[in-house]
């Protein structure tokens, strides 16, 4: 336990606790102030970039862990999700981009968690779910802007490329959970 205890691991917890800050911001007064968008949009782009910071800080310091691995992808789908889902209550991004993108999201939690459950590991952030934790965390936040209409088509051109993104890692975690229980159950039965 004590070597779950460490500096990218706190980061990564503080990133949860400031989430609701964020979509506080983002949903004050309406979601109608400039001043309070631009704030939410700085709130998001901090704790977004803090990812970047632990993931580099548990590789440097040699600090991976379990934890370290399954908070990280949790912190970014809440972070991702509640930015989404304010955006659709300000009726600023349809309901479905929103469902489609945090559907995938649960699916591969709960993938994850299934894998673990059959004994085999976490199944860390592949290389792609990192472009689409990127592209997501972008395209949310052309929308958190309140950017000039002759932006808009551009920025949702830009959302549809993370949607795709989004449903093909989503993909690929699936079929690497496929090979992941056969490599468990090999180990018990040596």
């Amino acid at each position: 336990m004590v070597d779950m205890l460490n500096l990218p691991n706190a980061l990564t917890m503080i990133r949860i606790i400031l989430i609701p800050f964020c979509f506080a911001a983002l949903m004050h007064d309406g979601g109608d102030d400039v001043q309070w968008r631009i704030i939410a949009w700085w709130g998001f782009f901090i704790v977004g970039m803090t990812d970047i910071l632990d993931g580099r800080l548990a590789r440097a310091r040699k600090q991976i862990t379990e934890l370290g691995k399954f908070l990280d992808p949790v912190a970014d789908k809440l972070l991702i999700g509640s930015a989404l889902i304010g955006l659709s209550l300000l009726d600023e991004l349809p309901w479905w981009i929103t469902l489609v993108i945090l559907g995938r999201e649960l699916a591969v939690t709960l993938l994850r968690l299934f894998v673990v459950r059959l004994g085999g590991r976490i199944i860390p952030a592949s290389r792609g779910g990192k472009l689409k934790t990127l592209t997501q965390g972008f395209a949310t936040g052309f929308y958190v802007l309140p950017l000039i209409p002759e932006l808009h088509t551009a920025r949702d051109i830009f959302m549809y490329v993370a949607i795709a993104i989004t449903l093909f890692t989503g993909a690929e975690y699936f079929i690497k959970a496929l090979a992941a229980p056969k490599v468990s159950a090999e180990a018990a039965t040596r």
